[in-house]
């Protein structure tokens, strides 16, 4: 009997459902977190040994992000029929991104004004030492002027950004040459042919690089536990749970609570469908690794390219909301426990010129030892921040299929997008394959299957 379209993708959606849970890469991943942990507490010096795992494979991460970055943003420039709604895309982004960033720092600046935990410590900050690693943060910001962020975003040369990392000369070089391309018309299609032939390949290599993300989990919480061990958890434990508990309510409330008024999507449900990039930001504790599979989902719940390769990298540079917690809770704890008194206007105006300069302080050493156990949950903030200022604009834009999300988010297999398994089936079976409805949004290939 032959099958209908409808039927071949739904037959592919129930393969693909029935992978076995142990070849899960969100479980792969979880048991290699506890694993690292169990070996950072019991035998701290052969789990600071395995640091190169982790680093090694956020190294490889950061290899593709930049070229992801590049290419996607061109080809969303390209499939946009109005350069203005470019512009326009990227204004809204932009003001949301400050509104979002402003909300965060309230919540900081009054949890921190609520519970005062640095009342009573009596630091004094002219005897801590800010040698080793604060010290070159604390030197770099005492000389970085606030138009230096400016002027920092034109590159020395083309492939500096991508050799440097330096993702927002990357936004920067790639909006310009899209804009370019589809300037020049007939003359860049076949450039603009190339770029989504080429994003494909880098897509290719992602998932690659993905088979052994439960490594680089493994290595780096394995290394986080051992070289500063639990009991560093202790010493400064109330601020590191304020900074939790503040986190989350910033992310269900604030955060669900956009979502779920103006987009109509359930933040819950958006935890469950991110559960692989969420696993993997908290093993690694940096959000860079999580961008491909962040930009692929979205993709696939129905957000059009186009918005998605605009907004979400420049989210990646813009839009922290969980570095805005932090810097808000941490910059008053050390004025609190140096006591230093701050009105809120000076707390304001303090926060602003940070956010601009990246200025420090002696202080910052107060703090310093437990950064790691509180980036996780900064880089995690970051990324559900990206995530819904990405659909929060989409909506805006008009450029988010609403019913194929809530079919997503609730678990409905829709056209899976291509992954290992589907690529390993025979060829003439593949060709048989409808190709996708023109009105869905197109999606890059990868590694892992949408949740």
């Amino acid at each position: 009997m032959t099958q209908t379209p409808d039927n071949e993708r739904a037959a592919q959606a129930t393969r693909i459902a029935a992978k076995p849970w142990y070849r899960q890469l969100y479980v792969q991943v979880l048991v290699a977190i506890v694993i690292g942990i169990v070996l950072g507490w019991r035998w701290p010096e052969l789990a600071t040994a395995m640091e190169p795992l982790g680093t090694t494979f956020v190294t490889a991460m950061k290899m593709l992000i930049g070229p992801i970055v590049f290419l996607t943003i061109i080809g969303g420039i390209a499939g946009v029929a109005d350069l203005k709604k470019v512009g326009l895309t990227g204004i809204k982004a932009l003001a949301y991104f400050q509104v979002g960033t402003i909300v965060a720092m309230a919540a900081g600046l009054v949890a921190i004004n609520i519970f005062r935990l640095g009342d009573g410590v009596h630091a004094d900050a002219s005897t801590l030492d800010t040698s080793g690693d604060a010290g070159e943060y604390i030197e770099k910001g005492e000389h970085q002027q606030w138009w230096e962020f400016l002027t920092h975003i034109v590159p020395d040369s083309f492939f500096g950004p991508f050799v440097e990392g330096d993702i927002l000369q990357v936004i920067f070089l790639a909006v310009i040459f899209g804009i370019a391309l589809k300037a020049v018309g007939k003359t860049g299609e076949p450039v603009i042919a190339g770029v989504h032939r080429m994003t494909e390949v880098v897509f290719k290599v992602l998932s690659y690089v993905m088979k052994v993300a439960p490594l680089g989990a493994f290595g780096a919480m394995a290394y986080a536990i051992g070289k500063f061990g639990l009991s560093t958890l202790s010493s400064l434990g109330s601020l590191i749970l304020l900074f939790y508990v503040t986190s989350i309510l910033f992310v269900v409330v604030v955060l669900g609570g956009v979502l779920g008024a103006y987009v109509k999507l359930n933040i819950f449900q958006l935890f469950r469908y991110f559960k692989e990039e969420y696993l993997l930001v908290l093993g690694t504790s940096t959000a860079e690794p999580a961008l491909p599979g962040l930009m692929r989902k979205l993709q696939h719940m129905g957000v059009e390219r186009s918005t998605v390769g605009l907004v979400v990298p420049t989210g990646y540079s813009f839009n922290l909301d969980g570095a805005a917690i932090y810097l808000s809770l941490a910059t008053l704890y050390i004025a609190q426990a140096t006591d230093t008194p701050l009105s809120v206007t000076q707390q304001l105006g303090l926060l602003a010129v940070m956010l601009l300069t990246s200025k420090g302080a002696a202080g910052i050493m107060l703090v310093f030892g437990i950064d790691k156990f509180m980036s996780e949950c900064r880089a995690m903030v970051n990324f559900s921040g990206n995530a819904v200022a990405t659909l929060f604009i989409a909506r805006w834009e008009n450029t988010l299929d609403l019913a194929r999300a809530r079919e997503v988010l609730a678990g409905r297999a829709v056209e899976p997008p291509v992954t290992t398994e589907t690529e390993a089936e025979p060829e003439e079976e593949r060709q048989a394959e409808p190709e996708p409805a023109k009105s869905r949004p197109a999606v890059a290939p990868s590694a892992e299957v949408a949740s």
